[in-house]
């Protein structure tokens, strides 16, 4: 079984304040270890060196809509975000290169 540790790169406004202070947020998969995602970081970003890898699973939300006169119910997907804090001596990952 293939499974994926690293899904995508996780901006908001608040992780682009986070990026200046070299900490950079990623979506992971839900059985992604902290190993296993600093690995794949350092295979994906050459000569970037982690520090440090904090993890937190963000759940879902509910979620109403009313059509017709009729309620329908349903959720959003949760996710497991990570927060990798790079080495301030070594290369910083820079997303908005192509922009």
């Amino acid at each position: 079984m293939s499974k994926r540790v690293l899904i995508r790169p996780y901006v908001t406004e608040k992780t682009t304040y986070q990026m200046e202070e070299g900490k950079y947020s990623f979506i992971c998969g839900l059985d992604a270890s902290k190993p296993e995602i600093r690995q794949a970081i350092e295979e994906r970003y050459p000569g970037v060196d982690v520090a440090k890898v904090r993890t937190q699973v963000v759940p879902g939300k509910r979620r109403r809509q009313f059509r017709q006169g009729n309620m329908i119910e349903g959720r959003t997907s949760g996710f497991k975000k990570a927060i990798v804090e790079l080495d301030p001596d070594g290369e910083q990952i820079d997303f908005f290169e192509g922009i």
